[in-house]
Parts: C-alpha cells; structure tokens; sequence
C-alpha cells in the first residue's frame, strides 16, 4: 500500500498509509532505521460493544493535506457504528514529534461511551532484539526504547489522560500482539515487556449524541529518556491545538517564499507544485542527504528499498529546488557530496543517508576484466547541477570551498574517462541501471558538467584546468554528433557499445532519457537532431490507452503491465512525462506550443494519488500507481516542469508588449 501521507522536518519522517496507519517511522535520519518498517501502527474504535480498527474494510476514509502545509487531513466514516472521524496529523517542523488530532463524533441519536485505540508494532532500529516497553507512571504514558531510540507515546481526550494500556508479546509463540487484546475495548495494563513485543493504548470519552470531542496524541522521539519527557512536557504546557496552527503557519511560509506569477496554470497545478515542494523537504535529510524514496511496501516486492541517496537523483532534485529557491536545502546536498566522492573523482552507485556507501548490484568484475561499478551521469549531474546553483546564487565563497574537494576531483574524473580516440566517455551503467555501454544521456551529463567546471575554473583563474575542461567539452559535443546521432532516423541513439576490436554495435531503442541532449545543455531544445529525438519519444512511447503518459523505453520490462508493446511500450512514468513538458517549455516560440508544455504538467496532476503525491510510475489500463510512493524524483520533476513553463510564459508576455 502506498504512503499517501508523508510527514517530517528532515531528522524525522512518518509515513502513513490510505487505511490511516502509521507505516514507518525514520529517525534520526530520514531514510535511516525505520522504527516502524512497514507494519501497521492502527486506530480502532469501541462503542457500544463493537469495535472496529479503520483498516478492517468498514470505513469509508478521504485523505488528503491542509493546503500548503505538512498537516494530514483524513475523514473517516463507520455507518455500522454510527461514528465519524476527522483526523489530523503533523511532525513539528523543529522538534521530533508526531502529533495527531482526531475529532470524534458520534453520529448516533444517543449519549455512548466512545474509547479510541492506538497499536504500536515498533522494530526500534529495524530489529525486535532487545526492544522494550514500559508503562512510565510519572507522566501516565508508555515508553519504546533501545540504546539510544526512545519513542514516547502520550495524548488526552477532552480532558482525561490515557485510559488503558497494554504492553506484550507479538508474533512469537502463537502471540499476534496487543492489538488483538484491544478488539474487547479493554486492554490488560501490562506494565512490561521485551525482545519481539507491541503495545496498545486507549483513550475514552463520553459523547452525546450528534456532538463531538476532541483526543490529542503523540509520539515523541529521542536520544534518551530526557529527551522525550521533555517533549512531552512541551507539548502539554505548549497546548497541542496551538501547535497545530504554529506548524501549519510555518510550513505555508515556507513554501510560499517565492513571489510567484502563475498566469495561466490552475489551481490543481499550482497545489501540486507546492505540495511537491513540501513532499521533496520531507525526503531531505537535515545534513544533505536526498532520499530517492521511503516506502517500505516495495519489499513485498523486491529484496530491497528506495530510502537511498542516489547521487544523480539527488542532483536533479536539488537542480530544481534552486529553480524554486531554496539553496540552503541544496547547499547541504553539495557538502554531502563532498563526504561522498571517492578519491578518484567519481561517485558510486548509492548511499545511506549517514554517507556510508548503499547497497548495489554494479559488479566490480565482469567477463574477466576489472571494471568501474559506476553511472558516469550521477558523477557528471552533480556538478552541473552546483553550476546551475551558481548561475542564480553566484554565492563564490561556497563554490570557493568545494572547489578542490568536489568540483576538481569531479571534472578531472570525467576529462580523463574517456576513450582516446572516439573522445566519448568510456562505458558505464546507464542511468536506469540496468546496461552498460556509452549512452545519449551519460554524453549529455558530462558535457554539462566539463561546461560548469569550466566556468568555476576560470572563476578561480586556474586557467590551464579551464582550457582542459573548455576543449574536453567540445570534443565530446562534436563526438556525440559523430557516433551517436543517426542521419537516416534523424535522431540520437539511445547509445553504443564498442568492442575490445573497435567496431560499434549501435543501440536504436528508444529512451526518454534522451532528454538530457537538450536538458544538459549539450544541444539547444530547438535543434533539430534535437528535435528528432524528442519527436520521436512523443511517438513512440506514447501509452496509447486511456491513460496515457510516456514509457521509460521501448519494451521497458519494470513492473511491466502489458504484453502489447506496439500501444503499451512500458508502464508510463510521471518523470518521462514531465520531461517532454520541460521540451516542449525550452522551445516554445507561440503560447500554442506553450500549451503542450501544459498539457502533459497537468498529465502529472491527474494521475497523482488522491492525497496529493505522486507515484513512480501509473498502471497503463487503471491509471492506479505502481511501484513506490511518493517519489521524490517525480515531485522535483513536476517543479522543475512548472518553473521552466513559468519562465518562458514570463518571457514570451514580454515579447508581445
């Protein structure tokens, strides 16, 4: 099930799912030690002798955001007992807090007691190995805790504090957990427990008949008891509902800094391009580091998560959080990088979001031969990224302090990978991961980057490494005219392989990354090799059902959907999409060609999950999403897509007064 609720600050993330469960929870880093790791931290409800948890299939739940804020808002209703819910639910954009409102209201012509549960499966730092809960006297609540991960849980319901708890045993020994003691309304107040365990608490009210109350809770993490009581304390003498509002008030001043002209976008375009804003901090940890993904469901899938930082997502992502203005967010993502190059000048395939190296499947030896395990392009994008950050910042004394340890290291990796006598880069992985060879978008990656380093060089007077990196740059342009552009398709390749003899195998497929030709920089969107490539994407990768949207690649087999490649090429991607957008807005000369640009931006918007976030790829015949959920590659994307549709809006009003 997707997390169609994200919500953090940048040191805690939680997501939650449709069904209204708290599905993981990141702490202290995002994207590192899920505490919750995919299982089902539950509401349920007791009255009048029934009782019902809002996943179980009787609820009819909305779920969505509080305008422009990282507030939830859900609205939940159980005609079978006659209760309806609005539910709230923040992380302090400051303090290490969940925080949740929930109007009750009972909906029953009568007077009932109403008792409202909350189960908790914790697996404090991704194992249940010496976990242990306690019931903590002193400030009626419970505690979870190992080492140094402390999760305090606390609330009241108009004016009476927890009402019940339970601490025990949960799958292990024939024991599925205390949430299944809470299915009687009452909870056995075990004080204890340790090694695989949950717990459960309970909070009660009385309610008339057609009114209302209000319950707070919380759950607060820390580094040791202290820490959390302290946030308890806070939150009690702060009053929750006062929170709430400072929270919401700071997010909406956060995304709003930028005096921002939408002319002609609607108002579904111009939410999602905030809520994409919003979503894209929650994915970014508070030392740099930008998570691809933090959806833990994608294991009952595959052997492993997305919560890594890819170096060339991250790139992209923090290319389009300068558009937008927010270099403090992407200045910390540039001296992550520099924790993470190798010495050699490259980046490898991935990395935790601490900056210790990911997990990968890039062999280091292949067919014999050594080789290097890495996506040239993820190297290449993060220095065209940083010269696009310095083109609207020109902030010198940054550049200036990551001009030896990053930028140098980077570009003279890039001059010297390359073979000698075509002048292209040497093989790699592409950026899907999946071939290795010399690749359209690879080529156009360090063309921008050799540009940019360029520039820092000469900003620096360090004019032989100028000069370098200048002609480096123009060898490769004239290169990737020579061997990857295709006069009789009148299009680039996708790429080549060359063999150890010289001769070349070129490869015709059809790939959306072709877009970084023009992306990058290494030809104008208006070139018509350009022009060629881009025209035929929009052709043939077309999903042609109801549905719509741009395939990765010809026959793309990633959580394939069809067999019927001639109309369903590959499961449509929101990135793909967007990046014919972003073609369309670069060479735009009439607000007619303009208005492609907007038609596939408000592809994105129609296809995002009813919460507001957007998936990874659409189901070609449902338009459901596949695979993770939200990613922060499609929400940069969307940015990146609006800004440049804004941009050349702006540009072509002028021309006509």
């Amino acid at each position: 099930m997707p997390r169609d609720i994200v919500l953090g600050n940048g040191s805690m993330l939680v997501n939650i799912d449709r069904k209204l469960n708290v599905r993981d929870l990141f702490y202290p880093r995002v994207g590192l030690s899920n505490h919750i790791s995919g299982h089902r931290n539950k509401i349920g409800i007791w009255t009048d002798g029934n009782f019902s948890w809002t996943d179980d299939g009787s609820w009819q739940i909305k779920l969505g955001y509080t305008k422009d804020t990282l507030t939830s808002r859900a609205e939940a209703i159980n005609d079978n007992i006659q209760i309806s819910l609005n539910i709230n639910d923040t992380v302090h954009y400051r303090k290490n807090f969940l925080l949740k409102k929930i109007t009750v209201f009972n909906n029953s012509s009568h007077s009932r007691e109403i008792r409202v549960f909350f189960s908790h499966d914790f697996t404090i730092n991704e194992s249940g190995v010496g976990d242990t809960a306690i019931y903590e006297p002193s400030r009626h609540c419970l505690c979870h805790y190992k080492r140094d991960r402390y999760f305090l849980i606390n609330g009241f319901f108009g004016s009476e504090g927890m009402y019940q708890y339970s601490i025990g045993t949960k799958r292990f020994g024939g024991a599925e957990g205390t949430w299944r003691d809470a299915e009687d309304g009452i909870l056995e107040q075990h004080p204890i427990s340790h090694g695989l365990i949950d717990s459960a608490v309970s909070f009660r009210a009385v309610i008339g008949g057609g009114e209302s109350a209000e319950l707070y809770y919380w759950i607060a993490a820390g580094e040791n008891i202290r820490k959390v009581w302290d946030l308890n304390d806070f939150i009690i003498e702060q009053r929750p509902e006062k929170i709430f509002d400072e929270i919401s008030s700071y997010w909406n001043a956060w995304v709003h800094r930028k005096d921002h002209s939408f002319f002609d976008l609607s108002d579904d375009v111009i939410e999602m391009y905030h809520r994409s804003l919003l979503v894209i901090r929650t994915q970014t940890d508070n030392d740099g580091a930008i998570l691809a993904a933090n959806d833990s469901d994608v294991l009952l899938s595959y052997p492993d998560h997305y919560s890594y930082v890819w170096p060339r997502d991250g790139a992209l992502v923090a290319y389009a959080l300068d558009y937008a203005g927010y270099p403090e967010l992407t200045a910390r993502f540039y001296e992550f990088c520099t924790k993470i190059i190798s010495e050699g000048g490259f980046f490898l395939h991935k990395y935790n979001s601490d900056g210790t190296l990911g997990s990968s499947w890039h062999p280091w030896w292949k067919e014999g031969r050594s080789q290097l395990p890495i996506q040239e392009d993820e190297t290449a994008l993060v220095l065209f990224a940083l010269g696009a950050h310095y083109r609207k910042y020109r902030d010198v004394e940054f550049i200036e302090s990551l001009y030896q340890v990053l930028i140098k290291k980077a570009a003279e990796f890039l001059v010297s990978y390359r073979d000698p006598v075509t002048k292209l880069p040497l093989p790699s992985f592409d950026l899907w991961e999946e071939r290795w060879g010399i690749f359209s978008f690879t080529c156009s990656a360090v063309y921008g980057a050799l540009k940019a380093a360029k520039v820092f060089a000469s900003l620096f007077k360090d004019k032989t490494a100028a000069e370098k990196y200048g002609q480096a740059a123009e060898e490769l342009q004239t290169a990737m005219v020579k061997y990857l552009y295709s006069p009789e398709n009148g299009r680039f390749l996708r790429g080549i392989n060359l063999s150890p003899s010289g001769s070349i195998d070129n490869d015709y497929t059809i790939d959306s990354s072709m877009y970084g030709l023009f992306e990058f920089g290494a030809f104008p969107a208006s070139d018509i090799k350009v022009a060629g490539t881009m025209e035929a994407i929009r052709k043939d990768l077309w999903v042609k059902t109801e549905i719509g949207g741009i395939a990765r690649y010809t026959n793309d087999y990633y959580s394939k959907k069809s067999d019927d490649i001639e109309n369903v090429p590959g499961n449509p991607w929101v990135i793909c999409t967007l990046w014919l957008a972003e073609w369309y807005a670069d060479k735009a000369l009439t607000f007619d060609e303009l208005n492609m640009s907007k038609s596939f931006i408000e592809w994105a918007v129609r296809y995002a999950l009813p919460s507001g976030v957007l998936p990874e790829q659409v189901h070609p015949y449902t338009g459901e999403e596949l695979s993770v959920s939200p990613l922060t590659w499609s929400h940069s994307t969307f940015v990146l897509a609006v800004e440049k549709y804004l941009e050349k809006f702006k540009r072509l009003k002028g021309s006509f007064h």
